[in-house]
């Protein structure tokens, strides 16, 4: 896990900064990205042990498997923007504050990231599943991971709720603010 000072870093995405002045490909990925941060700040504050280990069915997933697999959803979309090759196979094993924080984190890179230098028509995904090697257009990080991440982020605020535990109703997603 990186250094992370919570007292003089507060995690970011507990409400979305004023939108771009610009409109282009990359400040439309930037806002999905500041909403899911947004949206997953919210779902996963507070959290409970007994919130944790929440699955609707024996087949499903904990709500910890999930937070875990949205981290790893957040990792594969770091990597594109890096222009590295992600190893599908990873595995992670972290506390949920961490997976937490390095999720936020996560979201915040990219964001700084497609803010400051990113041209996304130039990013792709590389992936490596079970020893091949391929490569997509960034199309397939919207549909794929990035959505994935949206997905899920709501399974979890779901979760939460069905384990008495509901989602901060005064965070408001439409206005990206905790009113």
């Amino acid at each position: 896990m990186r250094d992370y000072d919570k007292s003089n870093n507060p995690l970011p995405f507990s409400e979305i900064d004023a939108y771009s002045d610009k409109f282009n490909a990359e400040t439309v990925i930037n806002r999905m990205i500041e909403g899911l941060g947004f949206r997953y700040y919210w779902a996963t504050d507070g959290l409970r042990d007994i919130d944790l280990s929440y699955k609707p069915s024996d087949d499903s997933r904990s709500s910890l498997d999930v937070l875990q697999h949205i981290y790893g959803l957040t990792e594969m979309v770091i990597f594109a923007f890096q222009n590295k090759e992600y190893p599908t196979e990873t595995k992670y094993e972290m506390s949920f504050t961490e997976y937490r924080t390095e999720t936020l984190l996560n979201l915040k890179k990219m964001s700084d990231m497609l803010i400051e230098e990113l041209k996304i028509s130039e990013v792709s995904v590389k992936i490596n599943f079970g020893g091949q090697s391929m490569a997509f257009p960034f199309w397939n990080a919207i549909n794929g991971p990035l959505s994935d991440a949206i997905w899920h982020t709501g399974q979890i605020a779901s979760n939460r709720r069905a384990s008495g535990n509901p989602f901060n109703s005064k965070a408001q997603v439409f206005l990206g603010k905790l009113m």
